[in-house]
């Protein structure tokens, strides 16, 4: 399918060109992929985590425009030969986490299903993209709209995958750089949004439209960040996310969402070319940084800043320029990863088993692994930001709600650790480079230090504070067990009564009982609040280098006001 390119003045659609303009490298096909990671917010209602957040979708049946997408194992006719590929890529951990484990003869005893389920709609079948109001409209066709939710974690990752044919480079740097925004970071003189596309829009089958963006509406992003301290997200996007509603937002939804990452959303991106080689050191940059489209005879940075460009952001184990056999190359930069190739390499263009089938499959699936395990470290981090801002030590019901947040978070943090992180994901050489170049711009592996730091630092004060608490008590109990021993000892001498009350009338009884209940009580509990001085005077009975003076006067501290005490009025 080409992308319907209408033809514009300045604009430059493939076809020839007058001999004063160089001819511009032609995409033969595009393929792009959003993924764009959101922090799920626990409803009111529920007072707590879900750990089965799709549920929720489930439990609205035929409204739902969202289906639960069953995956290739289950039917032999849908399970091909590139299902295979993909499955046997991985290690066998990653193989578990990615598609579980099916029971064995004597029943479910290992892994079970997998701890991701997936959601598609099927009701967007294209994207109409304007880039610039000077530039003819772009038609994409859309392979896949897809949710990700992750068991026991308060994430889920949006996918959208788009395609389309024969379009100039520069246009497609354009769509790399522009349309997965979340919002505008600033608006231009004329109101379009800034660094923005000018218009998008959500494409039924026959045509109709779904859902239009609003970049340029500025009052409606200006009101919502003042109002909620939190940004406001373009209307397509927040159409492509009903029934779940933004957090804030005042539209109603069965799951509330909100940003956990930049405005940018991560993207895979494939590129064919007639002569890939042709390329020049800027296009490669712009392809691989994600950078405004410019000539190709220009750097978007300086020299300075891209003299290890290749080193940094280049993986060229099948990339030569004097070589036509090495015509691939892998470029990444964390935010980006971008696959380019020779369109006449029946490898490269191979839909089944081939580098196109890959793209879509093995380094889809690695890249959203690597993205899926920086929002959820993300998201550890914002908790415990959170628990701690809350915590009043003034408070006791603050206190203990702290306490419960931190070994939640404690739990799922080990829970995270077992299931889902992974330093290595495959033993194939090309995937395991790829994911550490990944993770490595990523910085994943220092973030994940950072958190595990931290979930210990807040574990190790819980168990401090709780140990002091236990050594007070202790304490307190200590005092009151010596106090008492002494009374124990006086009325208990040789096992008899002092007074013998024995044939007294009841309410006598009750009446000693209580003379004799209410000093006892007051004596325990006078020896609870000063159980530290007097703990501090036994110390001092036992320490033989003190005088009597200077343990009396321990003891007198008792009645001695506090500087806090005696400066109040």
């Amino acid at each position: 399918m080409n992308a319907l390119i209408e033809p514009a003045q300045g604009v430059a659609t493939g076809g020839a060109s007058s001999p004063a303009s160089p001819v511009l490298p032609l995409v033969r096909h595009f393929r792009q992929i959003l993924l764009w990671p959101l922090r799920v917010i626990p409803g009111q209602a529920e007072g707590m985590h879900t750990s089965k957040y799709w549920e929720l979708l489930e439990t609205l049946g035929e409204s739902c425009p969202w289906w639960e997408a069953i995956d290739e194992f289950g039917d032999p006719k849908n399970f091909r030969e590139r299902h295979y590929k993909e499955f046997i890529t991985f290690l066998p951990y990653v193989q578990r986490f990615l598609y579980g484990e099916s029971a064995g003869r004597e029943g479910q005893i290992g892994y079970g299903k997998s701890p991701i389920r997936v959601f598609r709609r099927r009701d967007v079948a294209q994207m109409r993209v304007i880039l610039d109001p000077s530039t003819p409209p772009l038609l994409f066709q859309i392979a896949h709209v897809d949710l990700y939710f992750f068991h026991d974690i308060d994430i889920l990752i949006l996918a959208v995958e788009f395609f389309a044919n024969d379009l100039p480079l520069l246009l497609v740097e354009d769509v790399l750089f522009k349309v997965g925004r979340a919002y505008p970071a600033f608006w231009e003189l004329s109101g379009q949004g800034g660094q923005c596309p000018y218009r998008v829009e959500w494409l039924s089958a026959v045509g109709e439209t779904l859902a239009v963006s609003d970049y340029e509406n500025r009052d409606k992003y200006l009101q919502f960040t003042r109002q909620h301290r939190s940004p406001n997200v373009s209307a397509h996007w927040e159409y492509l996310l009903r029934p779940m509603a933004l957090y804030h937002s005042d539209h109603e939804g069965v799951i509330r969402y909100r940003q956990i990452e930049y405005h940018r959303m991560p993207l895979l991106a494939y590129l064919s070319f007639s002569d890939p080689q042709a390329l020049t050191r800027g296009d490669f940059a712009r392809l691989a940084l994600i950078t405004k489209a410019g000539p190709s005879d220009t750097l978007p940075y300086s020299a300075k800043e891209l003299i290890h460009f290749e080193e940094h952001y280049c993986y060229d184990k099948f990339w030569d320029p004097d070589n036509p056999a090495l015509s691939s190359r892998y470029l990444c930069c964390g935010h980006a990863f971008v696959v380019v190739g020779k369109s006449s390499h029946p490898f490269f263009v191979d839909s089944e088993t081939g580098l196109l089938g890959q793209f879509r499959h093995q380094y889809f699936i690695v890249n959203l692994i690597a993205h899926f395990q920086k929002a959820a470290l993300m998201l550890f981090s914002e908790w415990l930001v959170v628990a701690i801002s809350q915590l009043d030590v003034h408070d006791l019901d603050s206190v203990r709600t702290f306490k419960r947040e931190i070994r939640r978070i404690m739990a799922t943090f080990l829970r995270f650790t077992e299931r889902y992180w992974f330093h290595e994901v495959s033993d194939q050489a090309q995937i395991r480079d790829l994911f550490r170049l990944l993770t490595g711009h990523l910085n994943t592996d220092r973030i994940y230090q950072d958190v595990s730091v931290s979930v210990k630092e807040m574990n190790h004060f819980l168990d401090s504070d709780s140990q002091r608490r236990q050594a007070n008590t202790v304490t307190r109990l200590t005092v009151v067990t010596t106090l008492g021993l002494v009374a124990t000892v006086a009325t208990g001498f040789l096992g008899m009564n002092l007074f013998d009350e024995t044939d007294q009338p009841g309410w006598v009884k009750l009446l000693i009982f209580c003379i004799v209940l209410v000093p006892s009580s007051l004596l325990v509990n006078y020896a609870v609040a000063n159980s530290k001085v007097l703990s501090d005077f036994m110390e001092a009975l036992a320490d033989k280098k003190l005088t009597w003076w200077d343990r009396t006067r321990i003891l007198l501290r008792i009645w001695r006001k506090s500087p806090e005490k005696a400066s109040k009025p």
